[in-house]
């Protein structure tokens, strides 16, 4: 069965606190004591895994935390199309999905790993990076890959259909809304089955059965779809 993108609504903002970490608590542990350490220390990371398994979402939470500390942020992704100069400002480098990268984006991003790792006031900053693969399977200029293979490297898993399932539990639990077995069945046969996806469609359909007084169920997620 063909399962259907949301394009509805807002997800919510990735943060470090809802970050669901079954299976890959040794890399969330990592990142959340970096992001919450001023005394940062400037070895890089690497977090790797397949689509949905929280790579984004670790790097845009890092990015809110180090802004709520007042910090400077370097953010690219393969849809920055005309990176920026290095920044000496920047206390953090993100570079996301870097296996997508063009030749450009590759050039920038070893432009603004090497900055990085120049020691200001003593020590570098931080570089984190997310890809789809492991270091040595990476595409990329060898000068590049090999930078983000030298620190630490952790591969991410997407949650199983019941991590799913208790995520999916305690989110409507914590919103006060009833949640049926059916309900979460359809949900997970029609709809992308990444995690960020399903919370987007539950904060949506929870906000649609307020607006209709309605409980949720199968017919109004239909309706929602239909309507939105």
């Amino acid at each position: 069965m063909q399962q259907l993108a949301l394009d509805i609504g807002l997800a919510p903002v990735p943060t470090l606190d809802n970050f669901i970490d079954a299976g890959n608590e040794a890399a969330a542990e990592h990142v959340r004591l970096w992001a919450l350490n001023p005394m940062r220390s400037p070895v890089p990371t690497l977090l790797w895994g397949e689509s949905g398994c929280g790579k984004t979402h670790l790097l845009l939470a890092v990015a809110e935390a180090v802004r709520g500390q007042g910090g400077r942020v370097g953010w690219l992704d393969p849809q920055v199309i005309n990176p920026a100069h290095f920044d000496e400002r920047w206390d953090v480098v993100l570079l996301d999905d870097c296996h997508l990268y063009t030749a450009s984006q590759q050039a920038a991003a070893f432009n603004w790993f090497i900055n990085a790792q120049a020691p200001v006031h003593g020590r570098g900053r931080w570089v984190l990076a997310s890809s789809a693969l492991p270091p040595t399977d990476l595409v990329l200029r060898e000068d590049l890959r090999t930078r983000l293979a030298w620190g630490h490297v952790f591969v991410l898993s997407a949650l199983g259909d019941a991590e799913r399932r208790a995520v999916l539990r305690r989110e409507a639990d914590a919103r006060g809304v009833f949640l049926s077995d059916e309900v979460m069945d359809f949900m997970l046969k029609r709809f992308s089955r990444d995690l960020s996806s399903l919370m987007m469609l539950l904060h949506e359909l929870d906000a649609y059965a307020l607006r209709t007084q309605r409980a949720i169920t199968i017919p109004l997620l239909k309706s929602m779809l239909e309507n939105e």
